[in-house]
């Protein structure tokens, strides 16, 4: 009969991830430009921070204000869901160049002309 199922139609169907519902009613919000990471044998911890300075001076040091811990199941993961996220941003922008000399200078980025090129001048009106 044409409305039966054999059991390789059955198993061609993908499991669909499951969904989890979250609450974000005391989420907060905080931006970073450092992160240090360290490890012990079954986590992982990410401490975060604001880097003010623009070379690295030993008299002052970053203020790290958040600590996030994870086991390495969880950090596998965020791997690759950040992985996803940063292809996807430079296949849109372009690559992104960590090396900050290099962005300094510009080496990354399409020189734009200081001024437009001059047009060429109108031939004159016919008399």
């Amino acid at each position: 009969m044409a409305d039966e199922t054999t059991p390789a139609q059955t198993q061609q169907m993908p499991p669909q991830a499951p969904q989890f519902t979250t609450d974000t009613s005391k989420i907060s919000t905080v931006y970073t430009n450092f992160c240090r990471v360290s490890v012990t044998p079954e986590e992982l911890v990410l401490d975060f921070g604001l880097n003010t300075q623009l070379q690295p001076t030993a008299g002052e040091p970053i203020n790290l204000s958040h600590r996030v811990v994870m086991n390495f199941y969880t950090a596998k993961r965020l791997l690759g869901a950040l992985m996803g996220v940063i292809n996807q941003y430079e296949g849109t922008y372009g690559a992104l160049e960590l090396d900050f000399q290099k962005r300094a200078r510009g080496g990354m980025r399409p020189q734009m002309p200081a001024s437009p090129p001059p047009r060429p001048n109108p031939p004159p009106a016919p008399r």
